[in-house]
């Protein structure tokens, strides 16, 4: 089993909307896909009340239970768990850190949320991890002086997930509905933008060093 952690020290850069629709894009490629919510408003599991289907499981966790619900989805066959953390420094961003294979760090093109990023990558590497960033909520015209820089800020931090996430209705509207994009319309823009986020990441995952649940659980 593979795992991937969203995680940001600034709330609003849609972790919950991303991961949703990338576990529908990934259970889509025969992957058995969880799910772990760790953050207190607990979105995911609410998205998993509106879901009519039981292809992803979705369970929630703290820090100090995450080694055992991994060690129980591992036990249970899944091949890639996703977890999404709070929007805040604390024990349940740090546990997911240490447990995950892989750290996605999501940001908004915006000054502050690339200063957030910069401090959750600092946070990462004093944890050994291996992180990529998610520039996420561009706006259609990508090529504004705002996303420039924000891709060159985050290439330089440690590099940049393709591709970039537009800030589409489909994402929210999908979420309303407890659906990935893929599933609201295969044809979008979004639904293909998901796919190839997907393929991005696991390709990025083939290059990651896997952690151990003895070392996350330390």
């Amino acid at each position: 089993m593979r795992t991937i952690a969203f995680v940001s020290q600034k709330g609003g850069s849609g972790k919950s909307t991303v991961a949703s629709s990338l576990a529908v894009a990934a259970r889509e490629t025969n992957e058995k896909v969880a799910v772990v919510d760790m953050d207190p408003q607990g979105s995911l599991m609410n998205w998993l009340k509106l879901r009519n289907s039981a292809d992803i499981e979705v369970v929630a966790s703290n820090g100090s239970r995450l080694p055992a619900v991994l060690a129980r989805l591992k036990a249970d066959d899944c091949t890639l768990a996703i977890i999404d953390t709070p929007g805040a420094e604390g024990p349940a961003s740090s546990a997911a850190i240490m447990a995950a294979d892989l750290s996605i760090v999501p940001s908004r093109p915006s000054v502050f949320d690339l200063w957030a990023s910069a401090k959750t990558c600092d946070a990462i590497k004093a944890a050994g991890g291996d992180f990529v960033f998610l520039l996420n909520q561009c706006p259609a015209a990508r090529q504004t002086a705002r996303v420039r820089d924000g891709v060159e800020s985050l290439e330089e931090l440690g590099g940049l997930l393709s591709p970039l996430v537009l800030a589409r209705q489909d994402y929210q509207e999908a979420a309303r509905q407890g659906l990935g994009v893929t599933e609201l319309d295969p044809r979008s823009d979004a639904a293909e933008e998901m796919r190839d986020l997907w393929i991005s990441i696991r390709r990025r995952l083939a290059k990651a060093r896997p952690r151990t649940l003895a070392r996350s659980a330390a």
